[in-house]
């Protein structure tokens, strides 16, 4: 076992955002050491991680020139219509994708496929490697480069460290960057069902008074379900047997697409908003989580991570053509600013749609179902925000333009 791995980019977490980018970079000719601490055998879990998330089509182009939507694909349901409702309302909010063009706004993909992706793809590639499960000792950030030491007594010397270790991430707590954070009160539980009729490939989202209880369409006749809850009723909720949640379940979701039936465990999760007081320090960029957490409610945290994946791929790659050094302060600052103000905009719309309609007071609950007719007949107005679903508005990066880095 070699004592020290050199590389152009320490990646420390290679999940979702991690793995993605160290695939991205690896296929640009940058090399990068990918160090987790999980096992990939639990990739392998049925039950990993519980959890599906929305890949928009800008986010696909992304994924794609990872190497990683091949693998991932089979296990993708697109997104070709939506529906927004507000409670028992009539009026209702709806996009379908043909009066845009002919690709889906996205797809939705369980966490473990991605995960499963990145496992297989990682290994295959000439400029990448990944060490899982591994454990990191000690980061230190020096004048010229940086260096790692893992557990099993390895070292890696890199010229940038990245921290895509999620909320927690340890790496932006050593580095002494602080956070802004807000608990919602409220914790999404996620689980899958079966269903009789066909989704017709339809998200739905419903915004109820205790928050929006979302309906994902999966591969076959297959849903995944956010329902988003007050936190205190959550643990007797999750104390449920199976037939008793289900009946619970049932009363929010509905009958239009027939009899349902969990399928495997349920999960559930905390919310809170979080915001990385900086995105970078000396030779370290934050992406994903551990730079920015926010409600599910616009499916948009994934999303939000591979365009930070896409930002700072195209600022590293660049650097390595022009020799640069890769941790160079012009380049990261660039990249802080690319992704800090794309993604404070998009914290605080979900901040404010999760205020809007987590409430069933009779003035707002008027003013947000008139909100959504009128939008619904507005076609300019409504075209833009399905772009915006998408994920083809904004100052795009070339990899979710669909170019080459």
């Amino acid at each position: 076992m070699e004592n020290t791995i050199e590389t152009d980019v320490l990646v420390i977490g290679g999940g979702l955002v991690g793995g993605p980018l160290a695939c991205c970079l690896a296929a640009a000719g940058v090399s990068a050491v990918v160090v987790d601490a999980e096992d990939p055998a639990t990739t392998l879990d049925t039950a990993y991680d519980g959890r599906a998330s929305a890949v928009a089509l800008g986010s696909q182009r992304v994924l794609a020139a990872a190497g990683l939507w091949p693998a991932i694909a089979a296990f993708a349901a697109p997104i070709k219509q939506i529906r927004v409702s507000d409670g028992h309302s009539p009026l209702f909010l709806h996009y379908d994708h043909r009066a845009i063009g002919d690709e889906p706004f996205g797809w939705i993909v369980e966490n473990r496929a991605i995960r499963r992706a990145v496992v297989d793809c990682l290994p295959t590639l000439a400029k990448a490697r990944l060490l899982a499960p591994a454990r990191l000792l000690e980061l230190e950030r020096g004048p010229s480069s940086v260096h790692a030491r893992l557990a099993d007594g390895r070292t890696i010397r890199a010229a940038l460290a990245v921290a895509a270790d999620g909320r927690p991430s340890p790496t932006r707590i050593a580095a002494g960057i602080g956070i802004s954070r807000r608990d919602y009160g409220q914790t999404a539980i996620v689980c899958t069902v079966a269903h009789a009729r066909s989704h017709q490939d339809t998200a739905q989202e419903h915004f109820l008074p205790a928050g929006p209880f979302a309906i994902l369409p999966l591969p076959g006749r297959r849903s995944s379900v956010v329902w988003t809850e007050k936190s205190h009723l959550v643990p007797a909720i999750m104390r449920q047997d199976d037939a008793a949640f289900l009946r619970e379940l049932h009363s929010r979701f509905g009958d239009f697409l027939g009899d349902i039936a969990l399928e495997g465990p349920r999960f559930a999760y905390p919310l809170s908003l979080q915001l990385a007081d900086a995105y970078t320090a000396h030779r370290l960029a934050l992406v994903g989580d551990a730079a920015h957490g926010m409600h599910p409610v616009a499916g948009q945290g994934m999303n939000m991570g591979l365009r930070d994946v896409a930002a700072l791929a195209e600022v590293v790659v660049e650097a390595k053509r022009l020799g640069l050094d890769l941790g160079n302060r012009a380049s990261l600052e660039r990249y802080a600013r690319w992704r800090r103000f794309d993604n404070l905009l998009m914290l605080g719309v979900t901040d404010a749609l999760v205020r809007l309609f987590s409430n069933d007071l009779a003035p707002l609950r008027l003013a947000r179902d008139l909100g959504l007719a009128a939008v619904n007949h507005l076609p300019p107005v409504k075209r833009l925000f399905m772009r915006h679903a998408m994920g083809l508005v904004g100052d795009l990066p070339r990899l979710m333009k669909g170019q080459a880095l």
